[in-house]
């Protein structure tokens, strides 16, 4: 019997391991999260200690995705129950409201949020998803560059900004958000792919020279970037006038950084 005992608290054991994994790196794996959130809580809560209660939010959050409103209910109204006041259950909330696409009382709820505490990023940023879901791109552009007026820093909010642009064609605006994003973190291989199809996008001799600088750069990083790999493919058949973009030019460059085109 203690052997089964033990089996069974090495899987509760996994499965938090699993979701906290799966929360540091970020992945965006709603459905597994929900399969395996969900039994851990109903069956296991008791055991998490003070992990519970991340655990619940991440569950709620997943829920949401796959419109399990039920489950998202449950985790909500554990987190009230343990956080009544809490400006960051309160925002859950308003996510919950937004999901059943009752924009204008998760608008109210993100105001008393602001009344109370008019620095919560957070708050304002769920404001402007909501501009967005109800398509006024240009409302949600506008809230979007007073919001960085003020947290110049918030890289989420750049790349945002750079997504809204682009769906609006405005691919110099689009290019300049890239810009302070590639300055504030030069590293990292999306922001120069991004910033090559933009300005590949855009077109033009200088343009084009950019594109294949940035599509090089993103390869240096990142060997594995197949957008970047193709977006060179890309510049090398533009034709003979763009010389410095010519099959040569690209053979040569990969050449040097050890990636062949076979």
């Amino acid at each position: 019997m203690s052997s089964i005992s033990e089996l069974y608290d090495v899987c509760w054991e996994e499965m938090r391991d699993k979701l906290r994994k799966w929360r540091e790196e970020n992945y965006r794996n709603s459905e597994q999260i929900v399969d395996v959130g969900e039994e851990l809580i109903n069956e296991h809560a008791s055991k998490l200690g003070d992990d519970v209660w991340i655990i619940y939010e991440q569950v709620m959050i997943a829920a949401l995705d796959c419109s399990r409103d039920d489950l998202a209910w449950s985790c909500l109204q554990e987190l009230k129950r343990q956080f009544p006041d809490s400006h960051r259950v309160k925002r859950l909330a308003g996510m919950r409201l937004e999901a059943l696409e009752r924009y204008e009382d998760a608008n109210k709820l993100y105001d008393s949020i602001l009344q109370d505490d008019p620095t919560n990023t957070a708050a304002r940023k769920r404001k402007i998803s909501i501009l967005q879901a109800q398509g006024k791109s240009s409302e949600a552009i506008r809230e979007l560059n007073e919001y960085l007026e003020q947290f110049v820093g918030d890289q989420e909010a750049w790349h945002e900004l750079s997504e809204l642009y682009i769906n609006e064609h405005d691919y110099a605006k689009a290019a300049f958000c890239l810009e302070e994003l590639m300055m504030t973190n030069p590293h990292n291989h999306l922001y120069c792919e991004q910033y090559a199809e933009v300005k590949y996008t855009q077109g033009g001799l200088e343009n084009l020279e950019l594109a294949r600088k940035y599509f090089a750069q993103a390869l240096k990083l990142n060997n594995r970037n197949m957008r970047a790999l193709f977006g060179l493919y890309m510049m090398a058949g533009r034709g003979k006038k763009e010389n410095k973009c010519s099959v040569k030019a690209v053979e040569e460059m990969l050449e040097s950084m050890q990636i062949t085109m076979s």
